[in-house]
């Protein structure tokens, strides 16, 4: 069954989570229909686009067309210096993404989303799965969802980026919201966000980069975000999208996690994404 949303025609992959895009050239789109996919990404959290020919300029211009562009990463730099907004994932050079996690939360101001295009593809392997951080939030039994509401937790990059900015980037890495990244000092966010256009709330904590939560024990931390991750990544909030050549993705970074399987041996798997600037993540209890 399929939708339409102002100029779109959307086949829905759950009740309110995911959707492909049919009838849609990314490279040539209509101010009307960029518009509408701007909208469609908020509704739905995660969009598909089949049959794209973007390339680094056209995804990039794209992404321009949709929201403030950041550079590739705080740490990791662009595919090249004409265009220092791509992040290129490259099997070949460790660049897997084979943990759940939301895209840069170990910052003050994470991305709001990304766009991302398939490159280089395995024969087989490589989907990528993404979570509706806000079913998880609200099929929470309501004691839980209360108790959420009112944690902090911290945020910390240096496990996964903390060896390549000093190593391979000499301790110096790239200018994020107009401060150049010297060092991953750890950030505290909200365990539950509001979604600044939608006002309805999303867990925004992963296994990527959340270390902890403030305030509690160790253990109680631990226990805190297991069940939150177990719950986060059940079966029934996840879609899987199997890549082919020419797809799109997008994501709302916002309300979203997401895990590329790493289950292709030693083919080469390469994605390029650009992010959109986003801005500081808002509680319930602090609005």
């Amino acid at each position: 069954m399929t939708s339409t949303l102002l100029d779109l025609t959307l086949e829905p992959l759950g009740p309110h989570f995911g959707a492909v895009v049919h009838g849609i050239d990314l490279a040539d789109a209509s101010d009307a229909e960029v518009v509408a996919v701007r909208a469609a990404l908020v509704d739905r959290k995660v969009l598909f686009f089949r049959s794209q020919r973007l390339d680094d300029d056209a995804q990039v211009n794209l992404g321009r067309r949709i929201g403030e562009l950041t550079v590739s990463h705080p740490v990791v730099g662009g595919v090249d210096e004409a265009h220092p907004e791509v992040y290129a994932l490259d099997s070949a050079d460790n660049g897997f993404a084979d943990v759940w996690h939301t895209d840069v939360t170990f910052m003050k101001r994470p991305p709001l989303g990304s766009i991302l295009r398939a490159v280089t593809l395995p024969p087989t392997g490589g989907d990528t799965n993404w979570a509706d951080a806000e079913l998880a939030y609200n099929s929470l039994a309501a004691p839980v969802r209360q108790l959420v509401d009112q944690l902090t937790a911290v945020h910390d990059g240096t496990r996964e980026f903390g060896y390549y900015l000093a190593q391979r980037r000499g301790g110096q890495g790239n200018v994020w919201d107009g401060d150049l990244v010297t060092r991953l000092d750890p950030v505290e966010h909200p365990v539950v966000r509001v979604h600044p256009e939608t006002g309805r709330r999303s867990l925004f904590v992963n296994p990527g980069f959340t270390s902890h939560i403030v305030g509690v024990s160790e253990h109680e931390s631990r226990a805190i975000l297991d069940l939150l991750y177990a719950h986060l990544t059940k079966p029934e909030h996840i879609v899987r999208h199997r890549w082919q050549q020419g797809d799109v993705a997008m994501w709302d970074n916002r309300s979203t996690a997401h895990y590329a399987n790493r289950d292709y041996d030693n083919q080469r798997r390469v994605m390029h994404r650009i992010t959109l600037r986003g801005d500081l993540p808002v509680g319930p209890t602090r609005r």
